[in-house]
């Protein structure tokens, strides 16, 4: 049995779902884009670490990923139809 990659075994994954409960709305590829890029801000700079950022305001670097998680928020509400996002 040939084994596959980590990448393959979520597409099967995702493909074995996508079967059980379809159908789903025109814009499911966007709220699934959407979920993964918010994810994937919060793996950047988590919610607690701004707060705490924003307390200190020390790390100019900890500054730039901060922009980043906003960039990368901004990009998930535009693919949710959202216009009015909060950055931090």
């Amino acid at each position: 049995m040939t084994e596959f990659s980590p990448a393959q075994k979520a597409l099967a994954a995702f493909n074995e779902r996508y079967e059980l409960c379809g159908p789903f709305d025109d814009d499911w590829v966007e709220q699934c884009l959407a979920a993964a890029l918010e994810a994937v801000a919060d793996q950047v700079v988590p919610p607690a670490v701004i707060l705490e950022y924003y307390e200190r305001n020390e790390s100019p670097v900890l500054g730039k990923a901060i922009e980043v998680r906003n960039n990368l928020l901004a990009i998930a509400d535009e693919l949710r139809g959202n216009t009015t996002t909060e950055t931090l």
